[in-house]
């Protein structure tokens, strides 16, 4: 059984048509490496919108490399909200609010992807089949049961990590550090679309780029917090982003718009479960 939910609005497929708020364009667009900035920001989180036209296929691909300074941008202002309501707020409601803020602030975006490929990955007899399911709109039961599990892990996490700050800034960085490296390291399953479009304009040089710009935000993170869960966060996301990388080519001919999501979201909570520990 599979049920409705509206939730595609915030796909990879419309997200072009979302961020064109304004239908008057720029005089003057931002263009290299400014657009490809603003078009990750854009394009992985609920934002302003910077840029008022469509984004060329160039652009998208080269805003891969700067998918992590999107990352950054919502850890901090994650943990900036934390911070605030550990002032006047008890830590279950905390938890919980900045839970429905980090899927508000991300549009359900990779949500929705991590509910998509539960449904395609454990659903289906057949490529085609898997990837007609993934399309599908509708929310069936792999898709219930994991999200839920999901959400869950995060918020147990969330209320039992020591350092949250850290914890925040890292999950967030390092999550769509790994879309960029599965992005661009493995094979686009659908011949068509906009993630075939990024896919073909992005390469190792964004990975790089990518990496450079994680590395450097966790270098800063590791004179502040211990060392050893920045060093094990970055393991955990590797390992997640690989692994489930693999168990999809096992399944499919290549990754998703939803496969991306759903690393996304693994990689965030293998991240937090890194430092529920009481690390010192």
């Amino acid at each position: 059984m599979r049920w409705r939910l509206s939730l595609k609005p915030g796909s990879p497929e419309k997200t072009l048509e979302l961020n064109q708020r304004d239908n008057q364009p720029d005089e003057n667009p931002p263009a290299g490496l400014a657009a490809a900035l603003l078009g990750a920001v854009q394009f992985l989180l609920v934002s302003p919108a910077f840029i008022r036209r469509a984004f060329t296929p160039q652009e998208m691909g080269a805003a891969v490399g700067f998918y992590p300074v999107a990352g950054l941008i919502l850890g901090l202002i994650l943990a900036g909200v934390r911070f605030l309501f550990a002032l006047v707020i008890p830590p279950l409601l905390s938890a919980a609010l900045i839970l429905a803020l980090w899927v508000a602030l991300t549009g359900a975006l990779h949500l929705d992807g991590f509910l998509d490929s539960c449904d395609g990955l454990l659903g289906g007899f057949t490529p085609e089949q898997r990837l007609e399911i993934m399309r599908d709109e509708r929310v069936g039961a792999y898709a219930l049961a994991g999200g839920s599990l999901l959400l869950l892990t995060k918020f147990s996490a969330l209320v039992s990590i020591p350092w949250i700050i850290p914890a925040l800034v890292s999950a967030a960085l390092l999550s769509r550090w790994g879309v960029a490296m599965v992005l661009v390291a493995f094979p686009y399953a659908r011949s068509e679309g906009l993630g075939r479009a990024v896919k073909n304009h992005a390469g190792w040089r964004q990975a790089l780029l990518a990496s450079i710009i994680t590395l450097a935000v966790l270098a800063l993170l590791a004179f502040w917090a211990p060392p050893v869960p920045v060093i094990l966060s970055v393991v955990a996301a590797g390992l997640v982003s690989i692994l489930f990388a693999r168990f999809t080519l096992a399944r499919l001919p290549g990754l998703t718009g939803d496969i991306y999501g759903a690393v996304n979201e693994l990689v965030e909570v293998a991240v937090l479960i890194v430092w529920c520990f009481s690390w010192k």
